[in-house]
């Protein structure tokens, strides 16, 4: 099967320049960029793609250049919008570069990173409009789905321009670099195009290069990718937590999981296949869902940070809470019901203070029931007490009504 093919048979494959492109990549090791603008400090899920499908690339002797759009950034792409970016500063561009960079390392650490803005920044506008805009033919530019789909809302000029920078990227790399092949997602068609016309008419029609571009990610209930009730679902931890990203992947529904399986797990062809086969006969145990959490969250946080969110998830699930550290707790209790406690307090009133119960009738009744727990242990004491000297790490202790119904008491400094 060839790179294509399986790209092809794993969705990720929606158009190429040249057909010749299948047997160039078989021939031998070539060099290609991808690129992501720095519009956040952080790259998210739906960023995720690029970066798998260059590890594909790699991993079949090709050569990874990653761009981060220092300069593009500064621009704005229109591409898949419908209203104009909010335009960057420059420091901001250039903080976000840096972040992102770190971000695209962890994920493919032997792949060069440059960013545009070194080559771009050089250019003053006579340069520019005369050397580089003089290749551009407006009616050429407004036939690009990136531009036509945004005439009737506007579109400025600076948008507008978006696809000459992005073309001389390419010619740059393909220059500097040797850089032969451009990826994308099917919205960056006309950009990669474009930079392909510049090359010809810059370096001469005997120059070669190519590009492909991948289908967008789309789930089939028609909600985004990438986006969950809290908003987008980030790449760095502080923004969205370990724990979190993990469970993304894990929730994700049993009409998607073969989908995101091609996609975004790395086990061969015949392997995938066969945890196919496994999870349509067995959907209940949900094993595609497993192995594109674990795939992603130790490719991103690596192992220990996956071990991690395997505990929380399964202290979670059986209530067992003892084992998991400080640090655990905050992350998976994040979004748990939670009050500070500044002194000990009997359990009843706790209940109540956490909204686990309405009354204290009610929560005497929960508790002789054996419906409370206190830090994974049931509880039938109507008169025991919460203290900070009985919480892990004398910090949390975790209270749980049933199965499901969590709440996080917090001892301050006094309890």
């Amino acid at each position: 099967m060839t790179l294509l093919e399986e790209l092809k048979w794993r969705e990720l494959l929606f158009d190429v320049t040249d057909p010749e492109l299948e047997d160039k990549l078989e021939q031998g090791a070539m060099t290609f960029y991808v690129g992501a603008d720095p519009t956040a400090d952080s790259l998210h899920v739906g960023h995720l793609i690029s970066y798998l499908v260059s590890k594909r690339l790699q991993d079949r002797g090709h050569h990874p250049i990653l761009v981060i759009g220092g300069g593009t950034g500064l621009i704005g792409d229109p591409s898949g919008r419908s209203t104009e970016r909010q335009l960057l500063t420059l420091e901001t561009s250039l903080t976000n570069a840096e972040a992102i960079t770190k971000q695209v390392i962890n994920i493919l650490p032997t792949a060069e990173v440059v960013n545009n803005y070194d080559w771009i920044s050089t250019y003053d506008i006579i340069t520019f409009l005369r050397d580089i805009g003089k290749h551009f033919n407006i009616g050429y530019m407004m036939a690009k789905d990136s531009v036509k789909s945004r005439l009737e809302q506007g579109i400025s000029f600076t948008e507008f321009s978006y696809q000459i920078i992005q073309s001389l990227d390419f010619m740059h790399l393909y220059k500097e670099h040797n850089c032969e092949l451009q990826i994308g997602g099917q919205d960056q068609w006309g950009n990669i195009t474009a930079g392909l016309e510049l090359i010809r008419k810059m370096l001469g029609s005997e120059e070669k290069a190519y590009g492909f571009t991948w289908p967008l990610l789309t789930k089939t209930d028609g909600s985004k990718f990438g986006k969950t009730a809290g908003g987008a679902v980030w790449l760095d931890k502080d923004r969205t937590s370990v724990y979190e990203f993990f469970q993304y992947w894990i929730n994700t529904p049993d009409k998607d999981a073969v989908s995101f399986l091609k996609k975004f797990t790395f086990f061969s062809v015949d392997e995938t296949k066969r945890i196919i086969d496994e999870f349509e006969k067995a959907p209940h145990k949900r094993l595609a869902q497993h192995k594109i959490a674990e795939e992603l969250t130790v490719l991103v946080h690596g192992r220990d940070a996956y071990e991690s969110a395997l505990r929380i998830s399964s202290a979670l699930f059986s209530g067992d809470v003892q084992s998991l550290s400080a640090d655990e707790i905050r992350e998976g209790f994040k979004d748990v019901p939670s009050i500070v406690l500044h002194e000990e307090l009997d359990l009843v009133d706790v209940l109540i203070e956490s909204g686990l119960a309405s009354s204290k009738r009610q929560s005497r009744e929960f508790i002789s029931n054996n419906a409370i727990s206190v830090n994974g242990e049931k509880i039938q004491d109507l008169n025991f007490v919460v203290s900070k000297t009985n919480a892990i790490n004398n910090e949390f202790t975790v209270l749980r009504r049933g199965k499901k119904k969590y709440a996080l008491i917090k001892h301050g400094r006094d309890a």
